[in-house]
This record gives structure tokens, C-alpha cells and sequence, in this order.
């Protein structure tokens, strides 16, 4: 009877035609807990209009035509409010940012229902229940939601019903699948969506047929193609789904196999022919070693000994004296150290050298 008196009140406030604006105090209703405001053409709602009702637990502003909410609208002293019903109540997407923008700046940390069912939300901002750590029931129903994307569940700690049935899911994404996951173990409803059951639906499938939430499987049902048109998702086959590939296509896998089989073959007998032909070789293969060896080892010796005359000046000045000179010395190894005091002596190029014979005579 009370309840019915506050709204008999508050429809005789808000009746006239240019009074669409919710911008009225209340501070004459502080004690009164349940408001309902449904179907009063309300376009606005000001800033603090329910901030004097501190024991206000549910408010009802379902079927009105809300094209501007500020961002203090909703915020109560205290956060009593415990159930919010905008179903059917935002009339543009500005709305939708405008509420977005006061569930945040609301202090609605008491809020255990919320329901936007109705509203035409073809997109959740991510983060946008952040703010609401202790809801548990949230209804999106009857919207046109096609995705969900990550963040967009964050901070719900403590929900326990999530219903996205009667939205326009065709299929859901891997992001989806791991937000929903993240809720836990919670009812979850997702039937009475036109999903499109190909192989790209396959995840989701076997989510259904793994998850642990509670979801509502016998209203989860293909919509299209027509051959599996209100069949079950749940226990669907990979070969039902079109994920199956033709057999044309297997046998030309399996031909590509197995000629990179024999092709590997091939090559392992090649490169044990080989292998067997230098153990047959190995002797003239060792000699072959040894003598590339040596003949790198003369090669090293060779710059070996020109470095070393290069780095002695003394052997410098040897090897410029004189062609004949020059050549006379060459028997002399560059390695030995010449003393201080040794000279040496070029004899002139016109000597001879006459090997001394002895007569008979001397011989006596």
C-alpha cells in the first residue's frame, strides 16, 4: 500500500508535459526504500535526483525514453541501492555512454541487480561492471550484443547469474570464451541466439561440452545452415561442423607424405654410398692428408723465414749488399745470431781462384 502511494504521488509529479526532466528533490521521502518510475516518458536524469533517499534499495526506471544521465545521477550517500532496473529505458547510444560513465562515478558498490535488458546494446565497453565488485545478477537480454570482448566482465567477483540470451551471437570468439571463463562456476544463459554452426564455432562446442558454468544447453541451437537448424550445439562432431577434410585433400597429403619419405630414403643410401666409399679409400686418403699437410707446413716455414729476415736489420743489410754477396751468404740461416765483431768479407767479382797442381818434381 505504501509502495502504491509513492508511485500514485510520484506519477501525479511527473504528469505534466513539460516536467520530463527528473531533476525534483526528494528529501521528503528519505525513508522510503522501493521507487518505481516506469513508463513516465523521463528524457533526463540530473545530477544527486536520489542523493536524499538514503534508504533507497530498489529503483525501477524501466520503459522511459532516457537520452542524458550525468555521471553523479545515480549516487546515493552510503550506496543502499541494492536493484536497478533500466530495461527498456536508454534511448541512444549517448545514454549508453552516459550510464557507462555513472555506474563508475555512482559509488554503486552495493548493487547486487542490474538489468539493461531491452536497451538495443550492440557493444559493452570494457571494464563498464568494474565498478560493481558485489553484483550478482546482471540481465542483458534482449539486446543486440554480437561479441564480448576481453575486460568487458572484469572485477565481478561475486556474480552469480549472467544472462546474454536473445542477443545476435553467431558464433563466440576465443576472447569471449576465456571472459566467460573467468567468471567461474555461474549460471550462464545463451540460448535463443542465431548461431551459424561451421567449423569456426568449433571452440565454443567444446567449451560447452567442458566448461564448468552452468549453462542453459537445450537452448543453445544452430540457426543456420539449414541441414543443422535447431540441432544442439552441445555434442556436435567436428565431421558435423564442416571441420573435416575432404578425402581428395588427404590423399594428396598422404601422397606428399610419403614422397618425402623416399626422398629422405634416398638420400640416407646416397650418403652411405658415400661413407663406404672412403673407408674403401682411407689409405689413399690418409696418404693424401699427410702430404696436403706437409706441403702447408713448407708454405708456413717459407713465410716463416721471410718474416724473420724482415724483422733483423742486420740480415736486412745482408740480404741488399750485393747479388754476389748476397748469394754467397744465402747458406747462412736467418735464425743465427752474427755476433758484434764479425766481418764479412765480399771478394771482387773478377777473382779467380786457381787450384795449385804440383810437378812430379815437388812430389819428391
Amino acid at each position: 500500500m505504501c509502495v502504491f502511494a509513492v508511485r500514485l504521488f510520484l506519477g501525479f509529479l511527473l504528469c505534466a508535459p513539460r516536467s520530463q526532466c527528473l531533476d525534483c528533490p526528494f528529501g521528503y521521502l528519505e525513508n522510503v526504500s522501493n521507487i518505481l518510475l516506469s513508463n513516465n516518458r523521463i528524457t533526463e536524469i540530473a545530477s544527486h535526483s536520489f542523493s536524499a533517499l538514503s534508504n533507497l534499495r530498489f529503483l525501477d526506471l524501466s520503459e522511459n525514453h532516457l537520452s542524458l544521465i550525468h555521471p553523479e545521477a545515480l549516487s546515493i550517500p552510503g550506496s543502499p541501492l541494492q536493484e536497478l532496473n533500466l530495461s527498456n529505458s536508454l534511448h541512444n547510444f549517448t545514454a549508453m555512454t552516459d550510464l557507462t560513465t555513472a555506474l563508475r562515478w555512482g559509488g554503486l558498490g552495493g548493487l547486487l541487480r542490474l538489468d539493461l535488458s531491452g536497451n538495443h546494446l550492440a557493444l559493452l565497453p570494457p571494464g563498464m561492471f568494474s565498478h560493481l565488485p558485489n553484483l550478482q545478477h546482471l540481465f542483458l537480454t534482449n539486446n543486440s550484443l554480437k561479441a564480448i570482448y576481453s575486460g568487458t566482465f572484469s572485477g565481478m567477483n561475486h556474480l552469480e547469474v549472467l544472462d546474454l540470451a536473445h542477443n545476435a551471437f553467431m558464433t563466440v570468439s576465443t576472447d569471449a570464451l576465456q571472459e566467460l571463463e573467468k567468471l567461474g562456476n555461474i549460471r550462464i544463459l545463451l540460448g535463443d541466439n542465431p548461431y551459424t554452426c561451421s567449423c569456426e564455432i568449433s571452440h565454443f562446442v567444446a567449451w560447452l561440452n567442458e566448461s564448468k558454468a552452468k549453462v542453459d544447453v537445450d537452448a543453445v541451437r544452430c540457426a543456420s545452415p539449414l541441414g543443422l537448424s535447431d540441432s544442439r550445439l552441445q555434442g556436435l562432431g567436428i565431421r558435423a561442423l564442416g571441420c573435416v577434410v575432404p578425402v581428395q585433400a588427404e590423399a594428396d597429403n598422404l601422397t606428399l607424405q610419403t614422397s618425402y619419405v623416399l626422398l629422405g630414403l634416398v638420400l640416407g643410401l646416397v650418403g652411405m654410398v658415400f661413407l663406404f666409399v672412403l673407408y674403401l679409400n682411407r689409405k689413399g686418403m690418409k696418404t693424401w692428408i699427410f702430404e696436403m699437410r706437409d706441403a702447408c707446413r713448407d708454405v708456413l716455414e717459407g713465410y716463416h723465414y721471410r718474416f724473420e729476415l724482415d724483422s733483423d736489420p742486420r740480415l736486412g743489410q745482408i740480404s741488399n749488399g750485393g747479388g754476389s754477396g748476397a748469394q754467397g751468404d744465402s747458406g747462412l740461416h736467418k735464425s743465427q745470431q752474427l755476433p758484434s765483431d764479425t766481418y764479412i768479407v765480399h771478394l771482387p767479382t773478377d777473382t779467380q781462384i786457381k787450384q795449385l797442381t804440383t810437378s812430379p818434381h815437388m812430389k819428391r
